[in-house]
């Protein structure tokens, strides 16, 4: 089990956030990677791009770790008729790799952009 515990879904680009990990597996996983991600969905392609990575190495079966991480400037959440950008918190246990996902919405004030019809 993983679990992740953010202080809030509606975060400020830049902003330097604390971010809980808690685990309990029967058999100790040789790491635990925290990832900032985003990723795009809708028509078209889909992206996913790891912004940044952040490793537990050698983990005891149960444990917990706070991380401090900075997140980036951009690119900012938003959401159209044709895609969407989404921030996301993964936590991925290796070499199994059992995840967990906490998505949040990135843009200043918290406000994801909404994308509207052209003309």
């Amino acid at each position: 089990m993983l679990q992740l515990d953010l202080p809030g879904t509606q975060l400020d680009p830049g902003a330097e956030i604390d971010v809980y990990l808690n685990w309990e597996f029967e058999t100790a996983p040789s790491s635990i990677e925290l990832r900032v991600v985003w990723n795009t969905s809708g028509k078209g392609d889909q992206d996913l791009k790891i912004v940044q990575t952040h490793s537990v190495d050698h983990p005891s079966e149960r444990g917990q770790h706070p991380f401090t991480v900075t997140l980036p400037w951009g690119p900012y959440s938003f959401s159209g008729k044709l895609i969407s950008l989404t921030w996301a918190l993964e936590c991925v246990a290796l070499p199994n790799h059992e995840s967990t996902r906490v998505e949040f919405i990135m843009a200043p004030g918290g406000d994801e952009v909404l994308l509207g019809s052209v003309g």
